[in-house]
């Protein structure tokens, strides 16, 4: 279908439209415009109107208008309108003055029955066109003669554009040629307009493409409702014609529907199409039904035409179609035929008297005729098609129909086109039913079908459903930090497959941004997010026609960890002051301040950042460098401070000495006075001291000393200082620290009491209490230690099993001990983790918990049905409920109760994986309810019940073998082979089951048997000759039994042949003669071998194989020499053991003269192939091995291959090829009726080649049921 173009603005704000109007008069039509200044142009039948004395076209402002004078049957076609790009298209309908009279009233009808306001005649008018008047009628005849009824736009040449136009294209001015611009998206100029008529008239349909464009001739369809292409339809009532029209470079096609019937209304679709351009057009065609004129009888069609000849009889109807204005009759309507059918033949004549009819045999002939398509119409079907049939893609489906007549013919028809039988189309007949199978459904088979008995069709539709997409790999939850790239990864079962993605029930496009973007590699499709938002969280959907898989996708904000702080100076004049520092995230940028002002970098201040760290570094410092300094981040809402101290070198005099001090605000082992320290950080004790002179510092912890060994312990004293310096704190570094300042004028003590505090220990493994469709509750216990402060929460992950991938539930510590987790995917295994928090940060994860499934109970078991039953037991059997969940069906639990009670009793212990059971101990007679339900980790489902109660008794059937296919004829063995036949049977109850050997009872000592139910064995592990012969099973219940033969053939290696003798010798030749072997192995011998030895080496040496004659003649053997024989003898199974020697040897006897050989040229012996046998045409039965021989000969052999509908089959298993002795055979193993073809046999060598052919055809089975009926 062509695409739906945009709907422009359009240049009229008034538009002209179709009017009708009587021949003669004269019609405006006015349209109006959006501006004044607008060129407007007035189109008929797509060509330019000039300003002729017929037509006068006018404007005044922005006022268009058309005046049509003198209006004739011609001027009754479409008319169009242009104004810039717009263009409006309307109509002129004709319809004549009055109904006139006929010339010539019946002499039979008194004046007074003509209507007072008939018009009367005049006498040069024309009479009126006849009912069956042809579609190319005159010009201004119409194809319908009825006068009142409205002329549909295409039902006469004129109305399609294709009558005499008053003035050509030649008279026209140069600016008034006519306008080819196509208004359509399409080819077509004009397209086909939907259309009325009345039974038995005729129509018209046109459709015109502009060819300027093409480069070459259009290909137009003709279709009727979706599928039936109308050119194969041409006939007594279809006519397709096309012209080409030069001037204008238009092709013109036609369709001619003649003489409509009731059945030709309906949608029909034209459809054109050149090269890669394609357009079509959907039309309608509306049939009335032939309406008698009031008063008019009835009676009056049963007159006879004619006086005598053949079809005296018939009757003519035409009078049925014309309309007569002429009152004939004022009686009441009587229903002859009502009458006739319903009276016994004895009435007839006076019922003809009765009413006037002079034709009764004409009359009778026809009602006979009625009363046969009555009696045949609706009856050829016993049973339709179904509406609709729907099959999955590469299944095989097989419709049936059956008809009332089992000899009738059936066509199959796929969208109106006949179905030839081939090996994906199959059509069986059995009895009064048709079956057509359709093997390997494709979605080429996704069409309409009718089959056609007769004239009576069943028509349905079959809907090929392609298999579901599975998806293979699902999508994994994911946790990004703002910004990060993601990528939302699944694989499908198949490549190329359309996937849809979705996010909070959205389905995603690629937008302009490319914020997503959709990547197909191979099975694997890839949703792609840059820059990830906070937005973007969501869940997101990935959807097949066959599953869907869903993941969470969160977005977190990047936090910022400093891994080391700047720390506070204190420095001397001159020397280097350096703040460093060292944050996670190495692109991030910063800027230094001091006192609230940004540092810039000079000679003595250096700012850099490489990687991670960050520095800070004065040169030469000078008093005015004190101060506090600080560093932030940028994009982040923290700051890290440090204070630079300026230590100015003094040198004071004093006379005395003063003793030490130490300088604390905070002393002693209160919690306001207890330092606090996170472990792993540095520990940096500045105590300031006084004294003179300098006093020495000892710094003890309980009554260990503390010194600096080198290790993480830093011990150092300045003036007016003394620093205490812990690397790395640990656990066991908290308690009390104590310094001693002494000096010769005394001493000084202090405590101070430092307390490590750390993140706390993970919490105890989490469990899961309880799982829902999408949900679960965990509890866990909190840890052991806090880290020496309060837990203020817990942090909860979840990932999917086989996933590395942990996703977080919740960012705000959660205070409580149970959780409930939400949003998981049914299914789907999961395993959950905590962690505790406390002020100093997160401790480790947990240990992992035990896996688990959020599920939900199945649905129901589906098909509950009873498969057997018996006096005491029932066989019920089911299939797996629709929905069941990726977790799986623990089992089924099967219950009963009697009817009329609600107690259910379990019918087993436990639960069954298998979905058919049979309950054993039941009440014999009792009417029993059954019902089935499945268990899974979250409960039962809902139950599946039998329909009604079932009453626990035998149902009687009668013994049936169904013997196998390759049982039905002799099954060959040969010697040690073994033996297992299988032969399934039917009844109830279990019949006898008897094995006779030739009339007589088999030997259980070499025969093995073993009954079912519904099979018997026979087994013989090691064949012997013995056991050939002919097996007959008997199934037996009461008086009632089957019988069944298997014929079984032991075959072996024959013996020797016999009495192999010389019967004569002549020149370089020797006659030999034997008989057939005693034992031929239970098998025909199908040939010879026959070897010679020279009695000087006794090597033996083959003269012939396969050699089928009991006599031959061995030549060119060497004069001198003496010779014997033996042969062996060669059956089905192979060579015999032992061979026949001849008795006698043979002596070639030298001549005594010395033959001198003449020089002879080489003779050239190459011979090119020729099939001395041809192929013949054969006709096999599906299922049966069939074979194909010719015979070939030629020098040097020739190399043989098989064609089959000209493909090589060689290298095919299901053909063997066997060439002996230049006969060649091809086999085809079990053929079905898609081996049915062309066979050809190609013999080539370097001489050259022949070929030879012949057709296979291939019979469906006919079974026995089949030929009884």
């Amino acid at each position: 279908m062509p695409e739906p173009t945009k709907k422009a603005v359009s240049a009229f704000i008034k538009k002209p439209k179709s009017q009708t109007v009587e021949v003669g008069a004269t019609v405006v039509f006015e349209a109006e415009t959006e501006k004044a200044d607008a060129k407007v142009r007035w189109q008929k039948d797509t060509k330019d109107i000039g300003a002729i004395e017929k037509y006068a076209i006018s404007a005044e402002g922005n006022k268009h208008s058309l005046t049509i004078n003198n209006t004739a049957a011609e001027d009754a076609v479409g008319y169009a309108v242009i104004a810039g790009g717009s263009k409006v298209k309307f109509e002129l309908k004709i319809k004549e003055a009055e109904a006139k009279a006929p010339a010539k009233v019946a002499a039979k009808a008194p004046p007074a029955e003509i209507p007072p306001d008939a018009a009367v005649p005049s006498t040069d008018a024309p009479p009126a066109a006849p009912a069956d008047a042809p579609a190319d009628a005159p010009s201004g005849a119409p194809a319908n003669n009825s006068t009142d009824a409205p002329v549909a736009p295409a039902t006469n040449s004129e109305t399609n554009g294709h009558g005499p136009e008053t003035g050509g294209h030649d008279s026209l001015p140069e600016n008034h040629q006519p306008d080819t611009r196509q208004d359509l998206t399409g080819l077509f100029s004009e397209k086909p307009q939907s259309g009325e008529v009345t039974v038995g008239e005729n129509i018209i349909f046109v459709a015109k493409v502009c060819g300027e464009s093409l480069l070459k001739k259009p290909t137009v369809r003709w279709f009727k409702g979706k599928w039936m292409d109308l050119a194969s339809k041409s006939g007594k009532h279809l006519q397709l014609k096309e012209h080409y029209d030069r001037s204008t470079k238009t092709y013109t096609f036609e369709m001619h529907i003649v003489a409509a019937k009731a059945n030709f209304a309906g949608g029909y679709r034209c459809e054109v199409s050149s090269r890669d351009k394609f357009d079509s057009c959907n039309f309608d065609l509306t049939v009335h039904e032939a309406r008698a004129v009031e008063g008019f009888d009835i009676r009056a069609a049963f007159r006879r035409t004619t006086d005598g000849g053949d079809d005296s009889g018939e009757l003519d109807f035409s009078a049925l179609l014309k309309k007569s204005m002429v009152q004939v009759s004022s009686e009441p309507d009587v229903d002859v035929w009502e009458i006739l059918s319903h009276a016994p033949a004895s009435e007839y004549e006076k019922i003809a008297f009765q009413y006037g009819i002079t034709d009764l045999r004409g009359m009778l002939k026809r009602l006979k005729k009625m009363k046969k398509e009555e009696k045949k119409s609706g009856a050829a079907f016993l049973k339709k098609l179904d509406p609709a049939y729907q099959i999955e893609k590469g299944h095989k489906i097989k419709l049936q129909i059956e008809v009332a007549n089992p000899d009738a013919e059936v066509k199959w028809l796929k969208n109106g086109q006949e179905i030839q039988p081939t090996g994906r189309y199959i059509f069986e007949s059995v009895g009064n039913k048709r079956f057509l199978t359709i093997n390997n459904c494709s979605l080429a088979d996704d069409a309409a079908y009718t089959c056609v008995v007769g004239e009576e069709k069943s028509f349905t539709e079959l809907f090929v459903k392609e298999p579901p997409v599975l998806i293979v790999r699902n999508l994994e939850d994911q946790m990004v930090m703002k910004g990060e790239r993601v990528e939302l990864e699944c694989e499908v079962s198949e490549e190329g497959a359309q996937v849809k993605w979705m996010k909070d029930g959205v389905e995603l496009t690629r937008d302009e941004a490319l914020k997503y973007r959709f990547k197909k590699d191979g099975c694997k499709h890839i949703l792609i997010i840059n820059e990830a938002t906070k937005e973007d969280c969501g869940h997101y959907l990935v959807k097949t026609n066959g599953g869907q898989s869903m993941a969470e996708l969160m977005v977190q904000e990047k936090e910022l960890e400093v891994y080391q702080s700047i720390a506070d100076l204190t420095v001397k004049a001159k020397d280097e002051a350096v703040f460093k520092c060292e944050v996670s995230d190495e692109n991030v940028k910063g800027i230094w301040y001091k006192n609230g002002v940004e540092v810039k970098a000079d000679a003595r201040t250096h700012i850099t950042h490489i990687g991670r760290i960050h520095k800070l570094t004065i040169d030469d410092v000078r008093p005015e460098d004190e101060g506090d300094y600080t560093f932030v981040p940028e994009g982040y809402a923290f700051n890290l401070s440090a204070k630079l101290n300026f230590l100015e070198v003094k040198i004071d005099f004093v006379p005395r000495q003063d003793p030490p001090k130490i300088h604390l605000d905070c002393m002693g082992r209160t919690s306001d006075s207890t330092i606090l320290v996170v472990a792993g950080n540095k520990l940096r004790l500045d105590v300031p001291i006084t004294g003179d002179p300098a006093p020495t510092v000892v710094w003890t912890k309980g009554e260990k000393v503390l010194t600096d060994s080198g290790g993480r312990v830093h011990v150092e004293s300045t003036k007016g200082h003394c620093i205490f310096t812990i690397e790395g704190t640990e656990r066991q570094d908290e308690g009390v620290y104590s310094v001693i300042v002494r000096n010769p004028a005394g001493e000084d003590t202090a405590d101070i009491n430092v307390k490590v505090v750390d993140v706390p220990d993970p919490p105890q493994a989490p469990r899961i209490l309880s799982v829902g469709e999408d949900s679960c509750v965990v509890q866990w216990d909190p840890p052991l230690f806090d880290g020496g402060q309060p837990v203020i929460g817990y942090v909860l992950e979840r990932k999917k099993k086989k996933s590395f991938r942990w996703m977080r539930l919740n960012f705000d510590p959660y205070k409580e001990t149970t959780y409930e987790a939400k949003r998981m995917i049914e299914g789907m295994t999961y395993e959950m983790r905590v962690y505790a928090v406390n002020a100093i940060g997160m401790s480790r994860p947990s240990a992992a918990s035990e896996p688990f499934v959020p599920i939900a109970p199945s649905s129901e078991p589906i098909g509950l049905c009873v498969d057997d039953i018996s006096d005491t037991t029932i066989s019920l059997k089911w299939r797996t409920p629709e929905k069941v969940g990726s977790a799986g069906i623990d089992g089924y639990g099967v219950e009963y109760c009697k009817e009329g009670t609600d107690e259910w009793i379990p019918a087993f212990e436990g639960l069954t994986e298998r979905t058919s059971v049979i309950i054993r101990d039941l009440p014999t007679g009792e009417k029993m309810q059954f019902r089935v339900r499945a268990f899974n980790v979250a409960g039962p489902s809902p139950p599946a019940s039998l329909p009604q109660a079932v009453t626990i008794r035998e149902i009687m059937q009668r013994p049936k073998i169904w013997i196998p296919r390759n049982l039905r004829q002799t099954l060959i063995k040969k010697v040690g082979e073994t033996i297992n036949l299988v032969i399934p049977f039917q009844g109830k109850p279990r019949p006898k089951v008897t094995w006779l050997k030739n009339g007589e009872p088999i030997d259980p000592k070499q025969v093995s048997v073993r009954n079912s139910d519904t099979d018997s064995i026979l087994f013989i592990r090691r064949s012997e000759r013995k056991d050939s012969g002919v097996y007959e099973l008997q199934v037996q219940i009461e008086n009632v039994e089957d019988k069944a033969n298997v014929t079984i053939q032991i075959v072996d290696l024959p013996g020797p042949p016999l009495n192999l003798k010389v019967a004569d010798v002549w020149g370089f030749n020797v006659a030999l003669e034997w008989k057939p072997p005693k034992d031929n192995g239970n098998c025909d011998i199908i040939g010879y071998t026959i070897q010679k030895a020279d009695k000087k080496t006794m090597e033996w040496y083959t003269v012939f194989e396969q050699y089928r004659r009991t006599n031959c003649v061995v030549s060119d053997l060497i004069m001198g020499n003496e010779y014997v024989f033996r042969v062996f003898a060669i059956n089905m199974v192979g060579l015999s053991p032992e061979p026949c020697p001849s008795k006698d040897s043979a002596y070639i006897q030298k001549t005594g003269i010395v033959y001198k050989p003449p020089n002879y040229k080489e003779h050239d012996f190459s011979e090119a192939p020729k099939f001395t046998h041809p192929l013949v045409n054969r006709s096999v039965i599906s299922g049966y091995n069939a074979t194909l021989s010719c015979s070939v000969r030629g020098i040097p052999k020739p190399k043989i291959t098989w064609y089959k509908n000209k493909m090589d089959i060689s290298n095919e298993a299901k053909y063997r090829m066997f060439s002996k002795q230049g006969v060649l055979t091809l086999e085809i193993r079990k053929p079905c009726p898609f081996d049915g073809g062309v066979y050809m046999c190609k013999a080539v060598n370097a001489s050259g080649e022949d070929i030879v052919e012949c057709k296979l055809e291939v019979r469906p089975q006919i079974s026995k049921d089949d030929l009884k009926k």
